[in-house]
């Protein structure tokens, strides 16, 4: 286990760009997301996605699935990609149906591919370790013809993370899935940690296309009639006319929800790699510079006598004065100034400018 897999067309990697990261408010907006964004330092979270996984596989093997609003930003930002392959949804919808759109897509193209599914927006740095894990699950899915996770060893509590069970050790680093554990509260998750038999959830998934579409069909029914309904007119005149139809009547279900909590063959392969979502302004902290006060400063600032502080300017200054402990990001429109502690609530913005018809900051 754990050889890179040769570079052919027997394995298809699909990346869900499709969210809005409401949480990296003011930076991250409607009509240009996370996704799309420099947030680490060194390019876009979705080109280095895909520069990622250009080793174990060509271009034309890369799916991307999207909002329709972002399709030329997936265009622009990854140019090799060929434009069938850029799956476009007319309506957010959650996990569940984008993957299995895109599984209907690579069933079609490359019908004996291993499916690897990746959101666009994760940091990875330890690259080579992570290719090792994703061999050793792509090996696993294609072995036992059934659902591959990835799950990645915590290293505190952390609240924000759902949590992966393991179960019997089937192989090195190999287990089955003993249960899906919702995001805890604090106490909760330090018992996880301590219990050394569960995994941060990381949301990535290795299946065969055709093994995720049958269990589709045994525990998401209703999600994967509309899906059957529609294969046929993939390439067809009316293809965006019959997935709008589908997708109106949709639920808006994720994958771990609608099948892995569900299933009954599924594997985790253990990750022991550096990995994070980047789901909030204070995850950026361990990967920008910081000054000898702890504090993480992106643009022009100056600080005095102020310590644990995240700021980021498009080009104003930012003075910060005996402040701990603060985000602060500043756009031409916008200002946030947020406790680190209440990261978590910056979407509860974006609640509040749609209530108040605030549109133009969204």
């Amino acid at each position: 286990m754990g050889r890179f897999p040769n570079r052919t067309q027997d394995v298809c990697v699909v990346i869900m760009a499709g969210g809005r990261g409401t949480r990296f408010w003011p930076r991250s907006r409607a009509s240009s997301p996370k996704q799309f964004l420099d947030i680490v330092g060194t390019d876009t979270m979705i080109r280095l996605t895909c520069d990622r996984i250009g080793v174990l596989v060509p271009p034309e093997a890369v799916y991307v699935v999207t909002n329709a609003d972002y399709r030329e930003k997936v265009a622009t930002q990854l140019p090799e990609l060929p434009a069938k392959n850029i799956l476009t949804e007319p309506a957010v919808r959650s996990t569940a149906p984008c993957i299995g759109l895109a599984a209907l897509h690579i069933r079609r193209d490359h019908p004996d591919a291993v499916m690897v599914v990746l959101p666009a927006d994760h940091h990875i740095p330890d690259r080579a370790v992570f290719l090792q894990s994703l061999s050793t699950a792509i090996e696993t899915a294609r072995r036992t013809h059934a659902l591959v996770t990835i799950g990645i060893e915590p290293s505190y509590p952390e609240t924000g993370y759902g949590y992966i069970e393991v179960g019997e050790t089937t192989g090195e680093g190999i287990h089955r899935v003993s249960g899906f554990r919702e995001k805890p509260d604090r106490d909760t998750a330090a018992r996880f940690v301590a219990s050394g038999r569960h995994l941060w959830n990381t949301g990535m998934f290795i299946w065969p296309a055709s093994i995720i579409l049958e269990n589709m069909a045994r525990h998401a029914p209703e999600i994967y009639r509309g899906l059957e309904a529609f294969a046929p007119h993939i390439g067809q005149p009316d293809e965006w006319t019959q997935l709008e139809r589908i997708y109106s009547v949709f639920p808006s279900r994720s994958i771990d929800h609608a099948v892995m909590e569900h299933a009954r063959d599924v594997y985790v392969i253990r990750g022991r790699f550096g990995w994070s979502d980047v789901g909030s302004w204070s995850a950026v902290e361990p990967f920008w510079d910081k000054d000898e006060n702890g504090n993480a400063l992106r643009g022009k600032a100056i600080s005095i006598d102020s310590r644990q502080t995240i700021s980021a300017s498009d080009g104003r200054l930012i003075a910060l004065v005996g402040v701990e402990n603060l985000i602060v990001i500043d756009t031409p429109d916008a200002v946030l100034i947020c406790r680190k502690d209440r990261d978590q609530d910056i979407k509860k913005i974006i609640e509040a400018l749609e209530q108040r018809g605030m549109t133009e900051y969204l």
